[in-house]
């Protein structure tokens, strides 16, 4: 074999072996995500979300989170919030892929929210993420950054 063809096959081996690994990855080191704090603006005011570390449990991540409203601080609350991320989206969004997701949230008063979103990932750990939650007859959008705690980098 020639040496040039030698080195791509070495090469190209390489690329392989790297691409399988970080493929492979999602399954079983992405277990719990933190999304950092995002705020955003709403008519003469503005609403800042905080979320608990999201957990997986099969294919959703749960955790709690807190909207605080400011200057009307009585329409603040806080409750539980779901993310459906099945196996098969986490393996493309390691491969920098965009992954849409739908979730649901409840506030401390019982009432359902509506979830949807995308994430793109930036490296094998962090990403950007936009989540749109439905509000009654109002839509808030966030735009933030999110970190896959296991991850390797």
């Amino acid at each position: 074999m020639r040496r040039p063809t030698l080195c791509l096959l070495l090469l190209l081996t390489a690329v392989c072996g790297a691409l399988c690994a970080d493929s492979s990855q999602p399954l079983g080191d992405w277990d719990s995500v933190t999304v950092a704090p995002v705020k955003t603006s709403i008519y003469v005011g503005s609403v800042t979300l905080v979320t608990g570390v999201f957990r997986r449990d099969g294919d959703v991540f749960n955790t709690t989170y807190e909207a605080k409203v400011w200057p009307w601080f009585f329409w603040s609350e806080s409750g539980r919030i779901s993310i459906s991320l099945p196996p098969a989206d986490l393996l493309r969004l390691s491969r920098g892929e965009r992954v849409e997701f739908k979730g649901e949230a409840t506030n401390h008063k019982n009432k359902p929210r509506h979830v949807t979103g995308h994430a793109d990932r930036l490296d094998a750990a962090n990403g950007k993420i936009k989540v749109r939650i439905g509000v009654d007859d109002t839509e808030i959008i966030f735009n933030g950054t999110y970190r896959f705690n296991n991850a390797v980098k």
